[in-house]
């Protein structure tokens, strides 16, 4: 829509968009790229983020390992261990973690294990697990936990299998909680 006055025409060489005359906004966004230009240091070097993914899917590690879990965790008692999020349902389990986070990670890197055992990272299902042997296993179903508990052999097996197939991770697994 062209918003000028019925008696004004425009003058040569000047184009009108709205009520606005570009020939005057131009000089003023050179003005705008240079102050930026200057405000932004010649050896900034964009910063490269970490994307921390939530682990099991934000349920609580150590309510695996009590009666009424697994517990969905909260935002308020969160941990960073490993290159990943986790979150606690209590300020308690996220300190117990804390201490001693091998023993409530799922092991495996928390891929199924039956995966594990065919030479593949398999996603698992957070709410599909089994503690054997004090130890948390994650399967991607029911059929498959079934087989483990069957024969819990098949974990040594797994755990076993699993140092081969680490190199496959797009992201290695770290620990140092912090």
């Amino acid at each position: 829509m062209w918003l000028t006055r019925s008696d004004a025409a425009p003058a040569p060489g000047s184009i009108r968009v709205g009520i606005f005359d570009l020939r005057r906004i131009a000089p003023l966004r050179v003005l705008v790229a240079i102050l930026i230009t200057a405000c932004v240091p010649a050896t900034a070097e964009p910063s490269l983020a970490m994307i921390e993914l939530l682990a099991l899917e934000g349920f609580d590690p150590v309510s695996y390992f009590v009666k009424e879990g697994p517990l969905a965790g909260s935002a308020r008692f969160e941990l960073t261990w490993g290159g990943r999020v986790w979150r606690f349902a209590s300020g308690a389990d996220r300190a117990a973690f804390r201490d001693n986070p091998e023993v409530y990670t799922p092991r495996l890197g928390g891929f199924d294990a039956a995966g594990i055992l065919d030479g593949r990272l398999v996603d698992a299902d957070p709410l599909v697990f089994a503690v054997i042997g004090e130890r948390l296993y994650l399967f991607r179903d029911g059929e498959r936990r079934a087989r483990f508990l069957a024969d819990p052999d098949l974990a040594r097996q797994a755990e076993a299998a699993w140092p081969g197939l680490q190199d496959l991770l797009d992201v290695p697994i770290r620990d140092a909680p912090r």
